[in-house]
């Protein structure tokens, strides 16, 4: 395998990191000790602010998504590894708002046990702090998954929405209402046709037969459960638009993400989208708003992820326009503008 384009073997994320905020310079700034990224212009009718974390390689999420209408701060890990709770909690500390902070978490171990670490730290200082943890991962959603549904790309929506009501001025326990609604109403399935390459090694993370599909991978490279035939196009996406649209609640209207994992090009995935919307036609649901791109890839892996959120009727009828409206707000990050 291609060795990667690195300045260092052992410090590549932290000069990535540098990299990135030297080039959005009017976004966010670095902190270096500990490492996080904050924003440089949040809105100023914020009340609680807004942090994220995670490994990196899933790169815009999360530091791509720090700026105005989404997060204010992100803690980043090593490749596939959680922050430290220091990162989180100095972090936390530097963008909470008068009614305090609010972590975006996404359910494996690490982070839960070190963004759990740092909320207290953060109580203990008198800072409020919630927590919503985002669950959408199909693939885990079985009792012999002790940890239960990973995760996944209904993160980056989660942020989107929580962004855009914390511009609001939400407080914070409105915020932790809005987010779990949110989140107990989206759902993902991803598959894979190649492995990432491991940033160490240069090798890929697992071996495929060619013609070979891993159904329900993880964004961290997790093996899923089942590895099948590649089928055609519209009846692979048909069936994980079933698997999708059954774990979610009865609805007739869906937000829909496609996310690329890192080596699926635009093409490939503005198929998937065409296909998806059709798929969801013919159960009678229409696609409200969209959003196409690898903004949770797995480094360079070759595959796509599917989410959706099923919207509400008697939230989208409020004179607010309800999540649509949220969805439509204003944002201003490396990673997403709107």
């Amino acid at each position: 395998m291609a060795e990667p384009f690195y300045a260092s073997k052992t410090e590549y994320v932290d000069r990535s990191l540098l990299g990135f905020a030297r080039d959005q310079a009017g976004v966010v700034e670095l902190n270096t000790d500990p490492i996080y990224v904050r924003a440089v212009d949040p809105d100023p009718r914020r009340q609680v602010g807004l942090l994220s974390g995670g490994g990196s390689g899933h790169e815009p999420m999360h530091a791509g998504l720090v700026g105005r209408g989404m997060l204010d701060a992100a803690a980043p890990g090593r490749v596939f590894a959680s922050p430290h709770n220091r990162q989180v909690y100095e972090g936390s500390r530097a963008v909470a708002g008068p009614a305090g902070v609010l972590h975006i978490v996404k359910n494996y171990t690490g982070d839960r046990i070190n963004f759990g670490i740092a909320a207290e730290r953060l109580r203990h200082d008198g800072i409020p702090v919630a927590r919503v943890l985002v669950d959408d991962d199909v693939a885990t959603e079985s009792q012999q998954t002790a940890t239960g549904r990973r995760g996944t790309g209904a993160t980056v929506l989660v942020e989107k929405l929580l962004g855009a009501a914390a511009d609001q001025g939400a407080a914070l326990d409105e915020l932790v209402a809005l987010g779990e609604t949110i989140v107990g109403r989206s759902r993902s399935i991803a598959v894979a046709s190649l492995a990432q390459t491991s940033p160490v090694t240069g090798k890929p993370g697992f071996e495929l037969e060619e013609g070979e599909l891993e159904y329900g991978v993880g964004i961290h490279g997790e093996r899923a459960q089942h590895t099948i035939q590649r089928p055609p196009l519209e009846e692979l996406v048909g069936r994980m638009v079933d698997d999708v649209v059954n774990h979610l609640p009865a609805g007739t209207a869906v937000f829909l993400f496609v996310n690329g994992l890192g080596g699926t090009t635009y093409i490939e995935l503005y198929n998937v989208f065409a296909e998806a919307v059709d798929a969801l036609a013919t159960r009678d649901i229409t696609v409200e708003r969209s959003l196409v791109g690898p903004y949770t890839p797995a480094l360079d892996m070759k595959g796509f992820s599917i989410t959706m959120t099923m919207l509400e009727p008697d939230v989208e009828s409020r004179p607010s326009g309800g999540w649509t409206a949220l969805f439509d707000a204003p944002a201003w990050t490396a990673g997403y503008r709107k």
